[in-house]
């Protein structure tokens, strides 16, 4: 049987003797997801979650569980694309579902983190306000405006969708091309995967705390556990502005959490989950 879940926000409930950054008691949020294969790359929807202490962070100060928990996972995809496709400062950029998990965030990252000069992302009728409020410049409606007929061409394209078969056309003839789908659809598209470690989640601290960086949770969110199959379905129908969040319980009623010291591995953090992705 397969556990899935892969972000999650909690308590530290525990810890081995060679964890060092965190103590029982602090609020913490991460992507467990652990390539080098020492953990494990799921299992967040459960009561408990054992992590490697990389691969996590304190939880910004702002930030509900619900919140923090939406974060990791799309934020260190974004992150990725940007450092794939090698941005830079004063760049445009064209960004191709703005209203999704990652477009929410490629949109601020643009703007507030790494000093686009235009930010143009592409959403449906309904959302259009609503990136235009996370800070794009300019927002197509894909369902009146075709890629061609989009008289500009810029410096970065991000696909966050997998259209990029379509949408290159808007790129610059040696624009980087970067599309987190696999596989790419495009001969120019470079595949971004992902670097999952708590250091992204703390450089991006100030930007969260101080509100240039806001984490974006789908209206019907959070579902409770006993709406898991729900909320997947809800999911998969393309449908979700910003992240699809499950709670066990809302932290308003945080219940107290009981410390547990045995048998933990050197480098694990043991956290008590308030919500999961």
């Amino acid at each position: 049987m397969v556990v899935p879940g892969c972000d999650m926000a909690g308590i530290v409930v525990g810890k081995g003797g060679g964890v060092s950054k965190f103590e029982i008691g602090d609020e913490v949020y991460c992507n467990i997801q652990d390539f080098n294969g020492k953990l494990k790359q799921l299992g967040t929807l459960a009561e408990y979650v054992a992590v490697e202490e990389s691969l996590v962070a304190l939880k910004p100060t702002n930030l509900s569980f619900e919140e923090a928990t939406s974060l990791p996972l799309a934020v260190q995809t974004a992150i990725e694309g940007f450092e794939t496709g090698n941005f830079k400062e004063r760049q445009s950029i064209f960004i191709v579902g703005g209203a999704g998990g990652v477009g929410t965030l490629v949109v601020q990252l643009a703007k507030h983190f790494y000093g686009a000069s235009e930010v143009v992302a592409t959403t449906s009728t309904p959302k259009v306000d609503f990136v235009k409020s996370l800070g794009a410049d300019t927002v197509i409606d894909y369902t009146k405006q075709k890629y061609e007929e989009v008289p500009e061409k810029f410096d970065f394209l991000y696909d966050t969708i997998g259209d990029c078969k379509n949408s290159f056309v808007v790129a610059k003839d040696e624009a980087p091309i970067i599309d987190i789908t696999w596989p790419p659809s495009h001969s120019r598209a470079v595949y971004s995967s992902l670097t999952v470690c708590g250091e992204n989640l703390e450089k991006l601290r100030p930007y969260i705390e101080s509100g240039k960086l806001k984490a974006v949770i789908d209206p019907n969110s959070p579902y409770p556990f006993t709406d898991v199959i729900e909320a997947f379905r809800y999911l998969e129908t393309g449908r979700a502005r910003g992240k699809v969040v499950i709670s066990p319980f809302p932290s308003s009623i945080l219940p107290s959490y009981v410390p547990c010291e045995d048998n933990i591995p050197p480098e694990i953090v043991v956290a008590q989950k308030t919500s999961v992705y």
